[in-house]
C-alpha cells in the first residue's frame, strides 16, 4: 500500500507523521505510568521518595509470600488472622465502627497488625481500640551524638535480643517519636543521648538525655501487635539504610500473607483501583466479560471490508491509500500531462491509449476526486 501525500526525504521517509506518531505514544506512555502510580505519601506505589514502593517490591519478592493491596477492612475477613500480617503506615483517617471491629476481631483471631506512626492521632486510636497498650509520644526524638543526617535522624542502636529483631543491629529514624511501651517488649531504642521536644530547642535546654523505645511488640488475644514510632523507615528515601529493611522483612519472615492497608490511607492509583474493582465485583466481571464477547462477535460477523472503506471515507481524499492498480486515483491539482507522465512510471506495462482512458474518466465529475475540467 502507498500513501500519495505526506513529506517524504530521498529515503522515502514521512518525517512529520513519524514525529507525530512518536509524540503520540510518548504520551500514552505517561497516561499508563500516571494511571499506574500514585503520589500519596508512604503509598506502596509511589516510586518517589515519600512512597513505600520499594518495600511492596521487596515483599512481592520474598518466596511464597503472597502481598495484598487491601482498600476495605471487610477483605481482613477472608485472611486467615493467624498467617498474615498487615501493616497500617501512617493512617490518615481514624478507624471507627466496622473497620475498629474487623480490626480487632482480626488480632484477637491471630493476626499481626504492625502500626507505624509518629505525629498522627490516628495511631494512637487504633491501638487503644484494638487492645495494644503501647502508644506513640508524638514529639520529635533527637540525637545530637548518634544521628544520620542531622539530630533529627536519630539512629537507633539499642537492639533486644528477640526473633525479630534477627539481623538488626540499628534503626536510621527520620523524624520519629519515641514510643511509650506499657507492658509491650520493647525491640529497639535510641543511645542515651536522645531527648524529646520541638525542632528549635537546643540541646542545653533539655533536664535529660536518655534512651527512649522506638519499636515495641504485644500479644493482643491470640495475635500480636507491633508499633514503631517512624513511618519513616518504610519510605524509599529511608528504606535501605541501616537495617530498616531488615527489620521490616523480619516482621513478615514467618507470614504467608502480607497486607499493605490502605483503607484509610492515601488514594490507590487509578489502574490498579479499576482492576482491584474488577476483580472484587462478579456482577461487574460477568458484564465486562459478556461486553468483549459481544464485540468479539460482531467483529466476527461483519464486513471488514466495508469497515474498512467507511474509515477511508472520512480520511481527505490525499491521505486515501491506493491498493490496487484497479482503483481509481484522482492526484487532485495534476494536469492530463502530470497524470499521464505520473502513470507511465507507475504502470510501465500501459499503453498510451489505456492511459488516456483512465485520464478521461478521472476527469468524469462522478470519478473520485475527480475534476469537471
Amino acid at each position: 500500500m502507498s500513501w500519495h501525500a505526506g513529506v517524504l526525504d530521498g529515503d522515502g521517509v514521512d518525517w512529520p507523521r513519524l514525529l507525530l506518531a512518536g509524540l503520540v505514544l510518548s504520551l500514552l506512555l505517561a497516561l499508563v505510568i500516571a494511571a499506574a502510580t500514585s503520589s500519596a505519601a508512604f503509598g506502596p506505589y509511589n516510586p518517589s521518595w515519600e512512597g513505600s514502593s520499594e518495600l511492596r517490591g521487596d515483599a512481592e519478592s520474598a518466596p511464597e509470600v503472597e502481598t495484598h493491596l487491601l482498600r476495605d477492612t471487610a477483605e481482613y475477613e477472608e485472611l486467615p488472622a493467624t498467617e498474615t500480617v498487615a501493616f497500617v503506615i501512617a493512617p490518615e483517617e481514624p478507624y471507627e465502627g466496622e473497620d475498629v471491629a474487623r480490626l480487632r476481631e482480626f488480632v484477637a483471631n491471630g493476626g499481626t497488625l504492625v502500626v507505624l506512626e509518629n505525629f498522627g492521632e490516628p495511631g494512637n486510636a487504633l491501638l487503644a481500640d484494638v487492645g495494644a497498650q503501647a502508644r506513640v509520644d508524638g514529639q520529635l526524638l533527637r540525637d545530637q551524638r548518634h544521628h544520620y543526617q542531622g539530630p533529627a535522624m536519630p539512629v537507633a542502636n539499642e537492639v533486644g535480643n528477640h526473633s525479630l529483631t534477627d539481623g538488626v543491629d540499628q534503626l536510621t529514624l527520620n523524624y520519629g517519636t519515641a514510643v511509650e511501651p506499657g507492658n509491650a517488649t520493647v525491640l529497639v531504642s535510641t543511645s542515651g543521648f536522645t531527648y524529646l521536644g520541638p525542632e528549635g530547642d537546643d540541646l542545653d535546654e533539655q533536664d535529660e538525655l536518655r534512651s527512649y523505645p522506638v519499636a515495641t511488640v504485644e500479644s493482643v488475644g491470640d495475635g500480636r501487635v507491633v508499633v514503631v514510632g517512624d513511618p519513616s523507615v518504610t519510605i524509599n528515601a529511608m528504606y535501605d539504610e541501616p537495617d530498616n529493611a531488615a527489620f521490616v522483612r523480619g516482621l513478615y519472615a514467618d507470614a504467608d500473607h502480607v497486607v499493605f492497608d490502605r483503607s484509610h490511607g492515601g488514594p490507590v492509583p487509578p489502574l490498579l483501583g479499576a482492576v482491584l474493582t474488577l476483580r472484587d465485583s462478579p456482577p461487574l466481571q460477568l458484564f465486562v466479560g459478556g461486553l468483549g464477547i459481544g464485540v468479539v462477535a460482531a467483529l466476527s460477523r461483519g464486513r471488514p471490508r466495508t469497515w474498512l472503506e467507511g474509515v477511508r471515507a472520512r480520511l481527505p481524499a490525499r491521505f486515501r491509500p491506493v491498493e490496487s492498480s484497479e482503483e481509481r486515483p484522482s492526484y487532485p491539482g495534476l494536469s492530463d500531462a502530470e497524470r499521464a507522465e505520473f502513470l507511465r512510471r507507475r504502470h510501465p506495462d500501459w499503453d498510451e491509449e489505456r492511459i488516456q482512458r483512465v485520464i478521461t474518466a478521472l476527469n468524469h465529475p462522478r470519478s473520485e476526486g475527480g475534476t469537471d475540467e
